[in-house]
């Protein structure tokens, strides 16, 4: 599947670099002025969740920074996401149980087989990801679960629907990136899906049997645990776990080609991939 390359790892000053910018800016400052506004309503009688919202995002925020798995603002970000999937979703069925399968399995991934990815130049930077990197990733996770913002588009769906979008955005997320980091470990030399050519290992569009079969489960994985989370009906969960699947298709296809050709950036990928996933889920929920 699509992995950040080589270059955009030693140079983050990269010319594409303004498109990480704008997801961050697109993303980061709605999510944040949401939660400011559900938390301000939510105070009146329930204060609690609010709180409670607080501390969970403070206390993954300090997480994630004291195990090098994020910087300082990717931390940040992720907290905010935090807080806000807990306010979307309160109590104890909430979308914080499937996050957490997500960023376990991730993590795991992450550091399996370093030496191996260090060698090969594709191993992630050791401050771990960047602010960019969680937005585009989680980032229509979190905003699939905002009603208002498709109250705006005049096609607010039930919130079943929302709940299925959600999952399938972050199934797919944790699908792109178990398969690409076991893929390069375990997958051997991978097949470009344009051209089904041999390619070397972290090559754009790339993909193996054992990479995509790892990424399929752990999809799996995030939309098991969110339907027992949520309460999702068996007909929801197989369509988040389709949805996510081809999602998964959708990031090594634009990796493939408008990476490759520099049109856009790993981050671009990861919300395109994110979003495809989210809308094939949303509009498969409503029929």
């Amino acid at each position: 599947m699509a992995t950040e390359t080589t270059a955009e790892r030693r140079q983050p000053g990269s010319p594409l670099r303004w498109q990480s910018q704008l997801i961050l800016l697109a993303i980061v400052p709605v999510t944040a002025t949401w939660v400011t506004l559900a938390a301000g309503q939510a105070l009146q009688e329930h204060a609690s969740d609010v709180w409670l919202a607080a501390g969970i995002g403070i206390g993954f925020a300090a997480l994630v920074f004291a195990m090098r798995a994020a910087t300082l603002g990717a931390s940040l970000t992720g907290g905010i996401f935090t807080a806000a999937l807990y306010l979307e979703t309160p109590g104890l069925h909430t979308a914080l149980w499937p996050l957490a399968a997500l960023f376990l399995l991730t993590f795991a991934a992450t550091r399996f087989g370093r030496l191996r990815k260090e060698a090969l130049g594709t191993a992630e930077g050791k401050r771990g990801r960047t602010a960019s990197q969680v937005a585009a990733n989680l980032g229509v996770a979190v905003m699939a679960g905002i009603p208002q913002l498709l109250e705006l588009l005049g096609r607010f769906p039930a919130r079943r629907v929302l709940l299925i979008a959600m999952t399938a955005a972050m199934a797919e997320a944790t699908a792109d990136t178990v398969a690409s980091e076991l893929g390069q470990v375990l997958g051997g030399e991978p097949w470009l899906v344009t051209s089904l050519r041999r390619v070397p290992a972290g090559t754009d569009g790339a993909a193996s049997l054992a990479g995509t079969l790892a990424g399929c489960a752990a999809a799996a994985v995030v939309v098991a645990v969110s339907a027992a989370a949520l309460t999702l009906r068996a007909r929801d969960a197989a369509i988040a776990f389709g949805a996510a699947v081809a999602g998964l298709f959708v990031d090594s296809l634009l990796g493939a080609v408008p990476e490759r050709w520099g049109w856009i950036n790993n981050d671009a990928v990861n919300t395109l991939s994110t979003l495809a996933a989210a809308v094939l889920a949303g509009l498969a929920a409503r029929n």
